[in-house]
């Protein structure tokens, strides 16, 4: 069937994905769209200062997508003046954030995505994850436990970094290195997907919209984007998914996201056959969010005081 169901919930960290930005010409100078954290008056508490300009133009190169954006795109976008924004982008040229790709146009360098990483650097390690999810498989009676995270390579896709299925051998239960690398890396297939894709930007929702279904993909994957769409906003009223047969025959599923900073990072799966689980009862449900949510709470965890 394909569609999600139950419980109530969305992580309190968790907010609805960008909604479209309009982009504009450099030189344009009529009323300019505010940013995300905006005032609604138009004018920002917190404008004046400089660092918070450059925050604001790094901020929209991840906000309006694309590989390339111009001055006065970023300066519609962020409600800063042109030559404002073009200054802080030669000044970012030379302290490495940012490269001209070619004339008027420029991009983050890749020394944004080293700070990522380092931001990244010890918020979860195997020993943890491999707890949690064993946890989630006794609270199931058995069922394959998966931790899916956002592909940092990949563009907006899914990657398989950790697992607890006991003694099972996902060959016998008919699940391919095919199925892992193809099927299940995509984010419009499978309650793990959907529930990445539901926190997502617009822009990189979008671009997962524009993929086609894998072909391997199980008989209840939402081929329909409208219905995909709707699906997404179930996800985020209710704090999880539930998926029947999207990504293979005979297994049903229910995931739940894992938040970091108010950052979509991944999710927990709960995987079981379709003739142990139908209808994933709300034990599973629970199970399933408590455990994506005490992976958000490692992730967001700050040092302690002997750590400080």
């Amino acid at each position: 069937m394909g569609n999600s169901t139950a419980a109530t919930g969305a992580p309190a960290s968790a907010a609805a994905p960008a909604t479209g930005v309009a982009s504009g010409t450099a030189g344009t100078k009529k009323a300019r769209q505010a940013p995300k954290g905006a005032s609604s008056t138009g004018s920002r508490a917190s404008g004046s200062g400089h660092a918070e300009r450059v925050f604001l133009v790094q901020t929209a190169f991840a906000e309006l997508g694309g590989s390339a954006h111009g001055p006065g795109e970023i300066a519609e976008f962020t409600g800063l003046d042109d030559s404002v924004v073009y200054r802080i982008l030669q000044s970012g040229i030379y302290q490495r954030i940012f490269e001209r790709v070619e004339r008027g146009l420029y991009r983050l360098r890749t020394s944004a995505a080293q700070l990522a990483f380092t931001a990244l650097d010890h918020r979860l390690d195997g020993a943890t994850s491999q707890t949690v999810l064993r946890e989630l498989r006794m609270a199931t009676d058995g069922g394959l436990a998966f931790l899916y995270m956002v592909a940092p390579f990949s563009g907006a896709q899914r990657q398989c970094v950790d697992m607890a299925v006991g003694d099972s051998d996902l060959a016998e239960l008919g699940m391919t290195p095919r199925d892992v690398l193809s099927v299940t890396r995509s984010l419009r297939t499978g309650a793990s997907g959907r529930t990445i894709l539901a926190y997502l930007p617009e822009v990189l929702q979008q671009r997962v919209l524009a993929e086609p279904v894998p072909d391997q993909a199980g008989p209840g994957v939402y081929r329909d984007n409208e219905a995909l769409v709707a699906s997404l906003a179930e996800v985020r009223d209710l704090g999880h998914a539930l998926g029947y047969e999207e990504c293979m025959a005979g297994w049903n599923s229910c995931a739940a996201p894992i938040m970091w900073d108010g950052s979509i990072m991944g999710a927990v799966l709960l995987l079981q056959l379709k003739s142990v689980m139908p209808v994933a009862p709300y034990s599973v449900i629970e199970a399933t969010k408590e455990a994506a949510a005490e992976l958000s709470r490692y992730g967001a965890a700050r040092p302690s005081a002997d750590q400080a």
